[in-house]
């Protein structure tokens, strides 16, 4: 009789988790994206946004809260109520920023719920057309030549814009001087016009500037080459050792109900298996990250403990 209670117990609870979210969503999403339009982060959340917006019946409205280094969306995040209407577009400035900022009002392995992974990109070393360095070894050749008067380009303190560029020079012992900017829309426009040298962006945002030539791509920071830029090297190919990329996903306010949760992360997983929006992320050289909120857990804590390293040894800090 015991062990009949048991199982009757664990239907009725199953039965009643899955009735939590069964009229989820019945109103509209907030999904906070930390930069300004027109980055990676914002271009992600735009593509998946508007297949969920369809696939759920509700609108997901991207809203763009940037500021301090990613942290002013992810704490709106972390202290939103954990009912599935607030969301946050996570990407690695997430994971850096555990790290890089002594005072934080929220902890984001604890206060942010994984969900679901969506994309991960390579970064690209990328410079003005116009600048003297063609390949990796000329550009350290040349910083070596010129310590400290290579402006370095970032889309804010603590994303894998910025971290890239630090772990390059950490790894060479070159010195460029870091100019952040409050999203990667406005670092670009600064590239372009010359008053910048040097990014290492994420390659989404930067991919159509590359094409139409008003970017020369030196490099990409992955492993492997991408598929988007044919004949591009990876920096590893100089550097040994050297590998960095951007991932992006859903995270939730610590709470959030299990059930919603999954129910977003089947929706997720079911856009990134749609041939067009698949073939929209390749088109920025994405791989989908399709798998359980458990997988992309891992991802969040992997990452964090990856850059940890990373800004311990380049001594990077903001108060």
């Amino acid at each position: 009789m015991a062990a009949l209670a048991m199982v009757a117990s664990l239907v009725v609870g199953g039965t009643a988790l899955a009735d939590e979210a069964s009229d989820y969503p019945n109103r509209p999403v907030r999904w906070i994206v930390p930069y300004p339009p027109a980055g990676t982060t914002d271009i992600v959340a735009r593509i998946v946004g508007q297949y969920l917006s369809e696939a759920m019946g509700q609108q997901f409205v991207v809203e763009n809260k940037p500021g301090a280094g990613n942290n002013i969306g992810t704490e709106l995040v972390a202290n939103s109520a954990p009912d599935g209407y607030t969301l946050l577009l996570v990407n690695p400035a997430n994971g850096i920023n555990a790290t890089l900022y002594k005072k934080l009002s929220f902890d984001f392995l604890r206060d942010i719920a994984p969900v679901a992974g969506i994309v991960r990109v390579p970064n690209v070393m990328e410079v003005n057309p116009n600048f003297p360095a063609k390949t990796v070894a000329e550009f350290v050749a040349y910083a070596k030549a010129n310590p400290g008067k290579v402006n370095m380009a970032s889309s804010g303190h603590g994303t894998s814009v910025h971290l890239s560029g630090e772990m390059l020079m950490a790894m060479t012992g070159i010195k460029m001087t870091h100019v952040p900017y409050r999203g990667a829309g406005p670092a670009l426009t600064d590239l372009i016009g010359g008053t910048v040298d040097v990014i290492f962006d994420n390659l989404p945002s930067s991919i159509e500037h590359i094409r139409g030539g008003k970017l020369r791509a030196i490099a990409v920071t992955t492993e492997k080459p991408s598929d988007q830029l044919p004949g591009v090297p990876t920096v590893g190919e100089t550097v040994p050792g050297y590998e960095a990329s951007a991932w992006f996903g859903i995270g939730a306010p610590k709470g959030t109900p299990p059930a919603v949760i999954a129910k977003l992360n089947r929706a997720v997983n079911q856009a990134l298996a749609d041939p067009k929006l698949k073939a929209r992320l390749a088109e920025l050289g994405g791989a989908p990250m399709v798998g359980t909120p458990e997988d992309f857990g891992k991802v969040m804590k992997d990452e964090t403990e990856k850059w940890e390293k990373v800004v311990r040894f380049s001594g990077a800090s903001v108060d």
